[in-house]
Parts: C-alpha cells; sequence; structure tokens
C-alpha cells in the first residue's frame, strides 16, 4: 500500500519545485518532461520483481513525473481564459472523473488477462501520448520572473554569500506569501486537507468490514467519482458567475459539508446510507479542486499563479489519512476525528473575503 502513498504524496510534495521550473522554462518543457519521466517509471515499474524497486519506479519516478505533468495543465488554463476560467477549468477537471470511473474495471479485466507486468506497460503507453499532449501547451503570457529585478541581483551580489542569496531568491520565489489573504488562504487549505481524503481513501475497506460488502464496494468508486465530475463542472460555471474572491464561499461549503458528512459515515446502519453520503462526498471534491486554480488567480494575478498552486499543493502532503486508522485502531474514531480539520479550515477560508475587503478599503 506504501507503494501507491508514496506516488500521491510525491504529486503534492514536488508541487513547489514543479512551480519553479513551469516559471522558468514554460509549461510545454516541465509538462512533457514530467509524462517522459512517468512513462519511464511505469515502463520500468514492468520490469521489477522487489518491491523495494517498486517505491523507487512507481513511487518516486512515476510520482514525481505526475506532479510535472498535472500542474502546468492548471497554470496553462490562466494564459488563455479570465472570464471563464473557472468553467474551461472545471471542464478539464471534469476530463479525469470521466476516465477514473472506467478505469478501475478495465485495469481489473487487463490484470487478469495480461498480468501485472503488461498492465503497466498498457498505461506507459498512455503516459507516453501525454508526451505528445504536453507539446500543444503554449503559453502566451511572459514569464513570471522580474528580468530588471534579477538584473539588480547581478549587480548588487559581490559577496559569495550574496550571490547565493540572490540566486535561492530568483528561484525559490516567496513573494505569494507577502499577501496576507493567500497565507489565510494556504493555512486554510493545509488545516482542511488534515482530514478530507481520510473517508476518500478508507471508505472501501470500512464498507468491507462493517457491512461485509466486497461484490457491490465498485458502486461507491462509480458514485464518488460520476458526482465529482458534476461537481467540477458546476462549480465552474457558478465561480465565473460569483464575482472576485467571493468564490471561496464554495470551498467553504464543501469543506464544511465534508466534514459533518465524514462524522456521519459511522452512523450509517445500511450500506444505502453509505452510498448517499459518497454521492455528496463527490460533489465536495468538484467543488473544492475546480474552484482553486481560479481563486489562486484572484489571489496573486496571473504571472505568480505558477508559485501560489505549487505552495498550496506542497502544503498539502501531508500523509494523515494512513495514520489515523493505525492511531485509532478503529475506522468510527477516524472518521469522527477526521471530520473536525475540514470544518476548521473552511471557517478559516470564511475570513479571506473579509480581510481582503479590510484591504482595499484601507488602500482606498
Amino acid at each position: 500500500a506504501w507503494v501507491g502513498s508514496l506516488a500521491m504524496g510525491m504529486i503534492f510534495f514536488c508541487s513547489p519545485i514543479v512551480s519553479i521550473f513551469t516559471d522558468r522554462i514554460g509549461c510545454r518543457t516541465t509538462a512533457a518532461s514530467g509524462a517522459a519521466i512517468a512513462f519511464i517509471g511505469l515502463l520500468s515499474s514492468s520490469f521489477t520483481k522487489s518491491l523495494e524497486v517498486r517505491y523507487f519506479t512507481y513511487g518516486i519516478l512515476f510520482g514525481c513525473g505526475s506532479s510535472f505533468a498535472f500542474q502546468p495543465s492548471l497554470v496553462i488554463l490562466g494564459h488563455y481564459f479570465k472570464r471563464r476560467l473557472g468553467l474551461a477549468n472545471g471542464i478539464v477537471a471534469g476530463g479525469s472523473c470521466l476516465i477514473s470511473v472506467p478505469l478501475p474495471f478495465f485495469l481489473k479485466m487487463v490484470g487478469k488477462a495480461i498480468g501485472l507486468a503488461h498492465t503497466f506497460q498498457v498505461l506507459s503507453a498512455l503516459m507516453l501520448i501525454q508526451v505528445f499532449l504536453a507539446l500543444t501547451y503554449r503559453p502566451i503570457l511572459p514569464p513570471s520572473c522580474d528580468s530588471q529585478h534579477d538584473r539588480q541581483d547581478k549587480l548588487g551580489s559581490r559577496s559569495v554569500r550574496q550571490q547565493c542569496w540572490a540566486q535561492t531568491r530568483k528561484y525559490f520565489n516567496l513573494r505569494v506569501f507577502r499577501r496576507k489573504t493567500y497565507r489565510i488562504w494556504a493555512f486554510g487549505i493545509a488545516t482542511a486537507v488534515l482530514g478530507y481524503l481520510v473517508p476518500y481513501m478508507n471508505l472501501v475497506k470500512y464498507v468491507e468490514k462493517r457491512f461485509q460488502e466486497t461484490k457491490k464496494d465498485w458502486i461507491l468508486l462509480v458514485c464518488l467519482g460520476a458526482t465529482s465530475g458534476l461537481g467540477r463542472l458546476v462549480s465552474g460555471r457558478i465561480g465565473d458567475c460569483i464575482p472576485g474572491l467571493k468564490k471561496i464561499y464554495l470551498q467553504v461549503a464543501s469543506f464544511v459539508l465534508l466534514g459533518v458528512l465524514c462524522m456521519m459515515i459511522p452512523q450509517c446502519r445500511g450500506f444505502e446510507g453509505v452510498i448517499v453520503i459518497c454521492l455528496f462526498l463527490g460533489l465536495c471534491d468538484g467543488f473544492f479542486t475546480t474552484i482553486m486554480a481560479p481563486i489562486a488567480f484572484e489571489l496573486v494575478g496571473p504571472m505568480q499563479a505558477s508559485q501560489a498552486i505549487g505552495y498550496l499543493m506542497g502544503l498539502m502532503a501531508v500523509p494523515i489519512p494512513g495514520y489515523l486508522n493505525d492511531y485509532f485502531g478503529n475506522y468510527d474514531a477516524a472518521f469522527y476525528f477526521a471530520g473536525v480539520p475540514p470544518i476548521i479550515g473552511g471557517l478559516v477560508l470564511s475570513v479571506v473575503p473579509l480581510v481582503h475587503q479590510k484591504m482595499l478599503k484601507k488602500q482606498r
């Protein structure tokens, strides 16, 4: 299980580094290189017989490559869309749901027919296609680096220490954290995610243990994927109709509702109740995922959106879901505990529009 968890964690953990590459070499090269690395990771995983080697080939290579391929797909949308950025982001994000619903059945069928090794090779072929798709990214906004600022650094830095500091500031751009609204937003998201992934990671195992359902657990995945895709499309269109940072309230509602639903899971007396909760959990996931990039563009602007998204996803790389069940010893306590952080994070996010309005009044 740690092989897949490591790959998922690397997607978030590498995001700040991906932001640097995206700003310096562009979305096209970054995404194509990431897809190529992910392709190598999947292909080499098909030839490995050792689990320890697969930690590297799948967990690290595929995870890092996926991170480099994924994040530019969010940033490139800001180059082409502004008024309808939410809808465009919803359509792009909804595409993953169209694949994630039938993909488990496809992989199960292919795995039984040709085996695990050849299944990895089939998946690597899909990543190879992604390399060519990434070549279609054509940024139309100028790079975010401040060339004048860089020249001043080069002229003023004469000692080795000053040169090292200038290079650090050049590549690790922390200017987004100077914005108070971004700091509050990032802290709220990081807090909410501490319990956000717990129901998605543990629902299937919980149903198998609680209701002895092993043949119908696939229904949960279909419900999550279907309503998540619907939520991404709907929230993107709704977000375009909400002016400014008020669209953060969509995230507030999704996090608070998710926290309440997470606490309700242990109260379900039947498998049907869990299905209903899964339908709403998928909507929460869709609303949160789609609206994240448009909010980042609103907070810091298109020139620094890559850094804002990268640092935010880096803060989300906390492997809490795997530890809660081990710590509490049962799923009920883990679900109750996991419902608290999303509610707290949602309340923190509700402060961001108020702080923004207060700052605008002070500027006037």
